[in-house]
């Protein structure tokens, strides 16, 4: 599923471009994705795991942009992905009131409002193709996701205890929060 660009002004003012990845930015998202793994112990891969190739990472893109149920939105400031986040939508008839959610931003892009713009554009996709729960994890410690993620109207509704392996070897939790667009 194609997301159609948009210029977004961000708290400070300044301009990112919202737009859909495209199988050309594979190398750009490689750089993007070793960069965030490297800032953040909150996402479920880490530096320590395998990198896909630049023919896996285009196909993959190539894949999100043919499938009625992803869409993904890529982050673009002067020229750099500075975030991505995606929607998977559920095919299946007892589920297709449902969606999940996940997004990432580098370090240096935080606090400038591009992840409550990038859930705004992801709430009004769902609520298009007729979703009314949207859905999301994230890994117990990450107080800067969990407050986006409240301030945007998620609401946590259970735990999976021991979730996550932090790469220093301690457990933490994998919190799931859900909102209903109801």
């Amino acid at each position: 599923m194609k997301y159609e660009p948009k210029t977004v002004i961000l708290k400070d003012g300044s301009a990112a471009l919202f737009r859909a990845p495209v199988p050309e930015d594979a190398a750009a998202f490689l750089d993007f994705f070793n960069a965030v793994r490297s800032e953040t112990d909150y996402l479920l891969s880490g530096p320590q795991d395998p990198m896909p190739t630049m023919e896996e990472e285009r196909a993959w893109i190539e894949n999100s942009l043919n499938s009625p149920d992803q869409m993904m939105i890529v982050c673009e400031i002067d020229g750099q992905i500075a975030g991505n986040c995606q929607i998977a939508f559920r095919p299946q008839a007892k589920t297709r009131h449902r969606a999940s959610l996940a997004i990432a931003l580098r370090q240096k892009y935080w606090s400038r409002g591009i992840g409550a713009a990038m859930f705004r554009e992801l709430i009004a996709a769902a609520r298009q193709r007729g979703v009314t729960q949207l859905e999301l994890d994230y890994i117990e410690g990450n107080d800067r996701g969990r407050a986006l993620y409240e301030k945007m109207g998620f609401r946590p509704w259970g735990e999976l205890p021991n979730g996550v392996r932090q790469s220093d070897g301690t457990m933490r939790r994998l919190v799931y929060m859900v909102l209903p667009l109801d």
